[in-house]
């Protein structure tokens, strides 16, 4: 069978990307699922679950990794499809709708993130950021001097943000705040 780039057979890379879709979705609604009900309903054993994510921490771990890296990407995929201003904005919608993952694995997060993860993590969102400012500050559509780690501190607000009815509205008009701070020119 072949072996996909990070080691794993294409079946084994099935299996986990399906365990992650499941897990993420379940934790999300529940962060109580149990391991193993997320199994089941990812159509895998229990070997074959422990054996890709041995605890409950690794797998929320592999779970924010994950959204990381997805909300990294979409950066410079925005910023290739619109206007800066626009992606920019698209995107801070974006990490505002994954803040449900984040609430869904933050206490399982806590131990399970070293500090490694944590910058790691974080580099690869001010890369993003960063990315987005610069576009937006060559277009015109931002005034100019933005700070990347500061922007992303504001924008940090966004998964700190309880679940309730009015929820999106309060994430809009956070980053109407964010971008009218930034003066954004519409």
């Amino acid at each position: 069978m072949a072996v996909e780039e990070d080691g794993l057979r294409a079946d084994a890379r099935a299996n986990r990307d399906r365990i992650l879709e499941v897990a993420r979705k379940a934790l999300t609604h529940d962060p109580e699922t149990p391991l193993s009900a997320i199994g089941k309903a990812a159509g895998v054993g229990q070997g074959t679950l422990y054996r890709h994510f041995p605890t409950r921490e690794a797998l929320a771990l592999a779970i924010y990794r994950e959204e990381i890296n997805a909300l990294a990407a979409l950066a410079s995929t925005l910023l290739q499809k619109h206007p800066p201003l626009e992606a920019f904005r698209l995107w801070c919608a974006q990490l505002a709708n994954s803040s449900a993952m984040k609430r869904g694995v933050a206490k399982l997060l806590q131990g399970a993130t070293s500090e490694d993860d944590k910058r790691e993590t974080y580099e690869q969102m001010v890369l993003a950021v960063r990315s987005l400012i610069a576009a937006c500050e060559a277009a015109g559509a931002i005034d100019t001097g933005a700070n990347a780690d500061d922007v992303l501190m504001l924008l940090g607000v966004l998964w700190q943000l309880p679940s309730h009815p009015g929820r999106d509205s309060q994430s809009a008009r956070i980053i109407a705040l964010i971008f009218g701070g930034l003066g954004a020119k519409d």
